[in-house]
């Protein structure tokens, strides 16, 4: 993969930002999608925001590499903090972090009185912790996507400013996921079910089939039968 050829999950990411935004990319490590984004005409302007030196060099590099370094700034810093009121930014991605991570980095910036009118966010896990996050804090989801990559699954939810309720279904497996039911979607609970299936053997082999974790696992593989049948 480089900023020509993204990989699904990223090039995924790349299809949901807005044509002419201002994006801000935390956590962007060689900046392969601004880049990619900026090489294509789709963004005006990228802010690329890192915690640590060696990505932001990484970043600093493919930037000036493919010729964009005034299309963009490069910052070393903690989360939305990347992002000044100036720069205008409407649209922040963030992509490849677990979703607790995600959710603590978006609840720091909204601490911080920083709101930016679209979210792209591609949790690697927790995914209900991020959409929990966004129905709390004023955001509505409007779409999302599932890609496999080899062994991993990812998803991708897209959202902007709004009121939104969501049952514990749509939480767990996505308002538009669960819907769409697409096989990347299916094979990706299936996968679950199959680990799950091997706690209720653990479980039964442990004496612990009347207990209080057994129900909660019993009820999540029930939850995934109904959803995926």
């Amino acid at each position: 993969m480089d900023s020509i050829h993204l990989s699904p999950r990223l090039k995924t990411v790349a299809d949901f930002v807005p044509l002419n935004a201002r994006l801000a990319d935390i956590g962007s490590d060689h900046a392969y999608l601004p880049v990619h984004l900026l090489l294509n005409d789709k963004i005006s302007h990228a802010i690329v925001g890192e915690v640590a030196k060696g990505p932001l060099d990484n970043a600093h590099h493919e930037l000036k590499k493919r010729h964009l370094l005034e299309k963009a700034d490069v910052r070393l810093a903690s989360g939305l903090s990347a992002i000044y009121d100036e720069d205008n930014v409407d649209t922040v991605t963030i992509a490849g972090m677990g979703g607790i991570l995600i959710s603590n980095i978006l609840n720091a910036g909204k601490q911080q009185e920083k709101n930016f009118e679209t979210l792209i966010l591609q949790p690697n896990t927790d995914e209900i912790n991020v959409r929990r996050w966004l129905t709390t804090q004023h955001y509505q989801i409007i779409d999302e996507a599932i890609v496999q990559e080899e062994n991993h699954f990812y998803e991708i939810i897209v959202a902007v400013i709004g009121k939104q309720q969501l049952s514990d279904l749509d939480l767990i497996f996505g308002p538009y996921l669960r819907v769409a039911k697409t096989p990347t979607f299916v094979a990706k609970w299936q996968k679950e079910s199959e680990r799950i299936a091997l706690i209720f053997h653990q479980l039964a082999a442990a004496g612990k089939s009347d207990t209080d974790i057994y129900k909660y696992w019993q009820l999540r593989y029930d939850q995934i039968q109904a959803v995926i049948s």
